[in-house]
C-alpha cells in the first residue's frame, strides 16, 4: 500500500515546490540572537526570530535555569495532577497572574496547547464563539474541538463583530476571541472597542497575547495595557516561546473559576508532561526582570520606529504596524522566497511567507525587530533590502 501512497505524497510535494511554497528549514549552530551562525559557516543578521526582547540567550535566564537544573532535576516525568507540580510551577503561575492583573494562571507545554485546550472544557453546543478571521491556527483548531456555534468576523472590524454578536444572541454564553497582535500583519486588536461591544451584548472576551506580551504597551503587558484595560479581559493566553525568553511553554490566565475548570477538564493540561523545572525557573526570572525595568521595551520600540520609517522611505510596500512585526509585501509566492534567498546571500536571515500561512497572492517578507538589534544591524538590513529589491525589480527606481 505504501508504494501508492508514497507516489501520491511525492507528487504533492513536487507541486508545492513548483508553486514556490515549499518550506525549507535552515540550520543554525549558535545561540539565538541578533547575529547567528548557520551550518554552512556563515554569520548572518537575524531578522525573523520572535526574540523580541533579546532574552533567548540572556545570562540571567540561563543562570536561573542552571540553578533549577541542580535543585529540581531535568524533567518531571509526570502530568501536573499526578506528581508533576513543583513549587516552581506554582510560583510561575503566580507571577503570570501578577503581571497581567488576573486571578489565576495555568501552564501548558505550548500556547498551541493552551488555545487547543481552552474552549471544549468551557463551552457546549448551547454557546457561541465569535472569532477574528485572522486568528492563529491554534485558536482555529481549539474552536474546532468545541461544539459551540461558530461566528467569524473580519479582521479587527468592530462593525462586523457587532453584526456577529447580534446573531449570537440566540446562544446561552458568548465569547469574543482574538489575537492581541496578528502575527502576519503586525496590527493589534482594538481591545477598547471589543470590550465595549462585549459589555453591550453580554459576551466574554479572550485574547492571545503571544506576539504582544513583552512587546506592546509601555511595560510590555500587551494589548490590555496598550488600551488601558488591564484586568478587564476574561481570558488571556500566551507563550514563553517569543518575547518571554524564547524557550517553550504556554499559559492561560484569567478568572479563578475558569482556570480551575481548565485544571479539571483541559485535555492538553491533563495528559501532557508538566514543563521542565529549568524552563519554569527561567520564566520566573524573566518576570522578575520585567518588573525591574522597561529598558528592553523602550529599545525595541525605538528599533521598530527606526526600521519602519527607513524601509518605507526606501519605497517598499509596508503594512502599518503597532508591534515588532513589519510585513514587507511581495505578493508573488515564488518571488517572496527568491527575495529571502537573495537576502541570505547578503547576510540577512529572513523568511518568505506564502500560502497556506498567508492567503494566496499576499506573500511577504516578515521582518521582526528585537531589542538585541542595534541601529548598525538595522542599517545593514535596509541596505540589503534595497539592493535585492532593485535586483529583483521589486523596487521600481
Amino acid at each position: 500500500m505504501y508504494g501508492e501512497f508514497k507516489e501520491f505524497l511525492a507528487n504533492e510535494l513536487q507541486k508545492i515546490k513548483d508553486a514556490g511554497l515549499y518550506k525549507y528549514e535552515r540550520i543554525i549552530v549558535s545561540p539565538q540572537g541578533a547575529v547567528i551562525k548557520t551550518n554552512d559557516g556563515r554569520e548572518v543578521l537575524n531578522f525573523c526570530a520572535n526574540n523580541y526582547l533579546g532574552l533567548s540567550n540572556n545570562k540571567r535566564l540561563i543562570e536561573a535555569a542552571k540553578r533549577a537544573f541542580e535543585t529540581h532535576g531535568f524533567g518531571m516525568s509526570s502530568v501536573r495532577f499526578i506528581c508533576g507540580t513543583t513549587d516552581l510551577h506554582k510560583e510561575l503561575e503566580r507571577k503570570i497572574s501578577e503581571f497581567f492583573g488576573t486571578e489565576d494562571a495555568i501552564l501548558y507545554a505550548a500556547c498551541f496547547d493552551a488555545n487547543g485546550g481552552l474552549f471544549e472544557p468551557l463551552f457546549t453546543d448551547q454557546d457561541a464563539i465569535i472569532s477574528d478571521e485572522l486568528n492563529h491556527a491554534s485558536i482555529i483548531d481549539g474552536v474546532r474541538l468545541c461544539k459551540a456555534q461558530r461566528y467569524r468576523y473580519k479582521n479587527a472590524d468592530v462593525e462586523d463583530l457587532e453584526k456577529q454578536l447580534k446573531l449570537a444572541q440566540a446562544q446561552r454564553f458568548r465569547i469574543i476571541v482574538t489575537d492581541g497582535v496578528f502575527s502576519m500583519d503586525g496590527n493589534v486588536a482594538p481591545m477598547d472597542k471589543i470590550l465595549e461591544l462585549a459589555e453591550k451584548y453580554k459576551a466574554l472576551v479572550m485574547v492571545d497575547e503571544s506576539h504582544s506580551a513583552g512587546v506592546v504597551g509601555k511595560t510590555g503587558r500587551g494589548v490590555t495595557e496598550l488600551f488601558n484595560c488591564r484586568g478587564k479581559v476574561d481570558i488571556i493566553t500566551g507563550t514563553f516561546g517569543k518575547a518571554f525568553g524564547g524557550a517553550i511553554g504556554g499559559f492561560t490566565t484569567g478568572h479563578k473559576e475558569i482556570i480551575e475548570m481548565l485544571r479539571q477538564r483541559s485535555r492538553p493540561y491533563l495528559f501532557s508532561n508538566s514543563l521542565p523545572p529549568m524552563v519554569v525557573a527561567a520564566g520566573i526570572e524573566m518576570f522578575n526582570m520585567m518588573s525591574q525595568t522597561t529598558e528592553l521595551q523602550e529599545k525595541l520600540h525605538a528599533n521598530v520606529k527606526y526600521f519602519y520609517e527607513k524601509i518605507k522611505a526606501a519605497g517598499f510596500d509596508v503594512k502599518p504596524t503597532q508591534s515588532a512585526i513589519i510585513p514587507i509585501m511581495i505578493y508573488d509566492e515564488k518571488l517572496a522566497h527568491d527575495f529571502a534567498a537573495e537576502l541570505l546571500k547578503e547576510g540577512i536571515y529572513v523568511i518568505g511567507f506564502s500560502y497556506p500561512v498567508v492567503p494566496r497572492g499576499l506573500a511577504r517578507i516578515r521582518v521582526q525587530l528585537s531589542a538585541a538589534h542595534e541601529f548598525e544591524h538595522i542599517d545593514k538590513c535596509i541596505d540589503a533590502f534595497i539592493k535585492v529589491g532593485k535586483k529583483l525589480c521589486v523596487l521600481k527606481n
